[in-house]
């Protein structure tokens, strides 16, 4: 990977590894990216071949999930890779593909959101599930949700259509959000749209746990197996809010390191953005494909 000295317009001061550690960690973050993919795919495949799981409003949201996931694990491969070869990219280009990452990374903690939500009604309001809790509701959700990762990135292009100079866009950058959207008040912009869906979420996961909680006091194993599945989506969503801690992480990492910050990137990409995304497929994958396999 090449990191521009400046963090803007120039390429000709880039910090760059030698070949044979931009070989080691093409090698081990590519590998992980493609394996996560490859099993996230056999996933998605079991899905579309079993008509019940396309009934089924809980793996309808799972598999969402981790479509989101397949998106965000391509472009980084992609993108790790063009940091390598061409090392930098034209801005209109780098801006899509933020735009994209950023999108898919939004919607992961709202469909943990839905998803618990479900649970809490298939739990606490079982004689409504069906009637609440439909297929065609669900592709409403999901909708809303992109729509709203959409609408939440759009003032980034707009404001960056407005203020830069029509020569930028043909620009070569290395392709992060700092370089593409560099307007002061869409940092801002973004800190605080993260701040208020992470409390909307955080608020929904508290109180659906806390409701199912209550009702597993009472009620059948299935109450408690929900309470095991929100505390699930709790861990998970604690996964999701370091992706959000990314940038804040490599700042203050490369403040304490300034030496080493293609090493800080690398340790922050493996540990943040490719691991939690192990989860999704582990600990769902074989329920699925034994649900399949029946």
């Amino acid at each position: 990977m090449s990191i521009s000295s400046s963090g803007t317009n120039s390429t000709s001061a880039v910090i760059r590894d030698d070949f044979l550690t931009a070989v080691l960690k093409n090698v081990i973050t590519v590998g992980l990216c493609i394996s996560i993919i490859c099993v996230n795919s056999v996933l998605v495949h079991v899905f579309v071949k079993h008509e019940t799981f396309s009934l089924n409003p809980r793996y309808i949201l799972y598999i969402h999930l981790v479509i989101n996931d397949i998106m965000v694990l391509s472009m980084l491969t992609l993108l790790y890779i063009l940091s390598y070869t061409v090392f930098t990219l034209n801005v209109s280009l780098c801006m899509v593909l933020v735009v994209l990452a950023v999108c898919t990374n939004i919607n992961n903690p709202m469909t943990l959101a839905v998803m618990a939500v479900e649970c809490y009604v298939a739990v606490c309001f079982p004689l409504h599930h069906s009637r609440v809790c439909t297929v065609k509701k669900t592709y409403m959700v999901i909708g809303f949700i992109w729509l709203t990762s959409v609408l939440t990135n759009l003032p980034d292009v707009f404001v960056t259509l407005a203020t830069e100079p029509l020569e930028f866009f043909h620009k070569q950058v290395f392709c992060l959000r700092s370089t593409v959207f560099r307007h002061p008040a869409l940092a801002e912009k973004m800190d605080v749209s993260y701040a208020l869906l992470l409390a909307v979420v955080c608020l929904t996961l508290v109180y659906t746990y806390c409701k199912i909680l209550v009702t597993a006091q009472t009620k059948t194993s299935d109450a408690k197996k929900a309470r095991s599945t929100i505390l699930l989506h709790s861990f998970q969503l604690m996964l999701a809010l370091l992706t959000y801690l990314n940038n804040v992480l490599i700042a203050s990492l490369t403040q304490l390191f300034p030496s080493s910050v293609l090493t800080v990137r690398f340790s922050v990409i493996i540990l943040i953005t490719i691991m939690p995304r192990l989860v999704s497929p582990l600990v769902y994958g074989s329920e699925i494909k034994l649900s399949g396999n029946t």
